[in-house]
């Protein structure tokens, strides 16, 4: 059966995993840890993922992140793809790291947002790596530390997920801390991993209801939630999917931006290097592809560039994000 492609909206709560490939190690020593972590901080401080979770296993990663305006594939591509490659580059290899592609389940906020965070940061203990919750408190290579102060995260939302156990942070800390502990008893959560109709529907309990044969139902293998929240989503991606006309939209865009750096439209295809052309360039991409979603592609002839420089340029404007923001407010 073919691949259903992945479910993702504007601010969509997601569990993702990636794995290695034929189970390989993906994080040999600290630095490549490090390496992935600095990854995925610089897209929460881009304002691309709000990271509520995170677990590195020796073959494997767990990220319980929300979107922003940028598409979930397009930030999975950014992390696994340059974390990828630099790893390659470290440790002298060639070829692929990940198994195919990495798993997401888009997952209701309520009741199962708290329930993640807890699962994904104890993955260490039910692993071996870590010995026991003691130890986790300081290991570095979970948001459980960043979450007790242990470790300071400030890319990742730990006000957002204390917030729900406590008035001050003290409190909340302890509040969490002892969430954290009662968990560790349950070991594997299925019903938080898989299950398609049974995930979605929330458990076997619900499914068996269903064989009286006259309940409405929806489920999905992509989603963790009820078949309400199945419908909601379903409704929201087709509205995300939905044409937008986007020469219509990029035209604006493009007299905004050569108005702005003060060149004729022609200019940007033109292949000049100098210096006014490139940031026209830059600008323009940035705003297309990172802020509005768009694929490079279409931008390429437009700016006389391959696909790839598309991206690259990108992320040079990137580093002038407010400017560009401003810009772009004034187009609309």
């Amino acid at each position: 059966m073919p691949r259903q492609p992945r479910l993702d909206a504007p601010e969509t709560l997601h569990h993702v995993m990636v794995r290695g490939l034929e189970r390989r190690v993906i994080f040999r020593d600290a630095q490549d840890r490090a390496d992935f972590v600095g990854r995925l901080a610089t897209l929460a401080e881009h304002g691309a993922l709000t990271v509520y979770a995170w677990a590195l296993l020796p073959n494997h990663a767990h990220l319980l992140l929300r979107t922003g305006r940028r598409p979930l594939a397009r930030s999975m591509r950014s992390l696994l793809t340059g974390y990828a490659g630099a790893f390659n580059r470290r440790h002298r290899r060639v070829g692929h790291l990940f198994q195919n592609r990495y798993k997401s389940i888009v997952v209701e906020e309520e009741p199962y947002l708290l329930e993640l965070v807890r699962y994904l940061h104890l993955n260490p203990v039910r692993a071996g790596v870590v010995k026991d919750l003691r130890t986790l408190d300081r290991y570095p290579w979970t948001g459980h530390s960043a979450l007790l102060g242990t470790v300071p995260r400030p890319w990742q939302a730990a006000h957002e997920v204390l917030g729900q156990f406590g008035p001050n942070r003290r409190r909340a800390r302890a509040a969490y801390r002892a969430f954290v502990a009662e968990g560790l008893g349950r070991g594997r959560r299925p019903e938080l991993q898989g299950g398609g109709l049974i995930r979605s529907l929330g458990g076997w309990q619900a499914v068996a209801a269903l064989r009286r044969g006259r309940e409405a139902y929806r489920g999905d293998e992509r989603v963790l939630g009820s078949s309400a929240f199945v419908a909601q989503l379903q409704r929201a991606v087709e509205a995300t999917e939905a044409p937008r006309g986007p020469q219509l939209a990029l035209e604006p865009l493009v007299a905004g931006v050569c108005r702005h750096i003060g060149l004729p439209r022609e200019a940007l295809g033109g292949g000049g290097r100098r210096t006014a052309v490139q940031h026209a360039r830059a600008g323009l991409a940035y705003l297309w592809v990172e802020v509005l979603g768009h694929p490079g592609r279409p931008l390429a002839p437009l700016l006389g560039l391959q696909p790839a420089g598309v991206l690259k340029a990108a992320q040079r404007g990137a580093r002038e994000a407010a400017r560009w923001h401003r810009l772009l407010a004034k187009c609309r």
